[in-house]
């Protein structure tokens, strides 16, 4: 699963460390998506170094939505 090109130029752009608080408040602000600002605001309360950690999490979280529905109708 990759994330979507506006949030990668986002991630890229974001001055880091930053909380999840400060990624919502600068994605309302740099206008993205809803879907993008959903992702973000799934994420745990935690201060993020760099958005590759950024990113690692976010794949994660989209790869367990993922595989959790069809391992309940396994």
């Amino acid at each position: 699963m990759s994330l979507s090109p506006s949030l990668e130029r986002f991630l890229a752009e974001m001055e880091y460390p930053a909380t999840r608080d400060d990624l919502l408040r600068e994605a309302t602000r740099d206008g993205l998506g809803t879907d993008d600002r959903a992702l973000l605001q799934d994420l745990p309360e935690q201060n993020y170094g760099a958005a590759w950690h950024l990113r690692l999490k976010l794949t994660q979280g989209i790869l367990s939505e993922t595989l959790t529905p069809s391992l309940v109708n396994a």
